[in-house]
């Protein structure tokens, strides 16, 4: 199995990734950074999608490696004015280098998880997004 980007409660304030950055610095009121111009794309899966892909394949007979993701893009800028939006932030958004082995594209093809689990991922990212706030809120207080 191949995991792409999931995201949701539980995560860790100092992941270090996208979403969990741009919660905590919009939640406390700090910039939100963004590298480069944030024109490279993500592809987020909430958690419990992902769960129920790792139950499908350990249930299947499916023998050989099987993306499990959501293949739905935002580029990094559109994320962080998202998550700036649900958490009402005025939190300003910052643009610092782009990382040279910062990827551009991350786009899972789950083709293979369709056909062979019926899968695919059903949680719209406003939906796992606000969960996930919500979580972070009660966190950072």
């Amino acid at each position: 199995m191949r995991i792409f980007n999931t995201y949701g409660p539980r995560m860790r304030t100092q992941d270090g990734r996208a979403v969990p950055n741009f919660i905590t610095q919009a939640l406390k009121g700090k910039p939100i950074t963004v590298y480069g111009k944030g024109r490279q794309t993500r592809s987020l899966c909430y958690v419990s999608d992902l769960v129920e892909g790792i139950v499908r394949l350990l249930n299947s007979k499916q023998n050989t490696p099987v993306n499990i993701g959501n293949p739905q893009e935002i580029s990094v800028f559109q994320l962080a004015e998202t998550i700036k939006r649900l958490t009402r932030s005025k939190s300003r958004i910052v643009s610092r280098p782009l990382p040279v082995d910062d990827p551009k594209v991350r786009r899972p093809d789950i083709a293979l998880a369709r056909k062979a689990l019926r899968w695919s991922p059903k949680v719209p990212l406003e939906q796992g997004l606000r969960k996930t706030i919500e979580y972070f809120r009660s966190e950072l207080t």
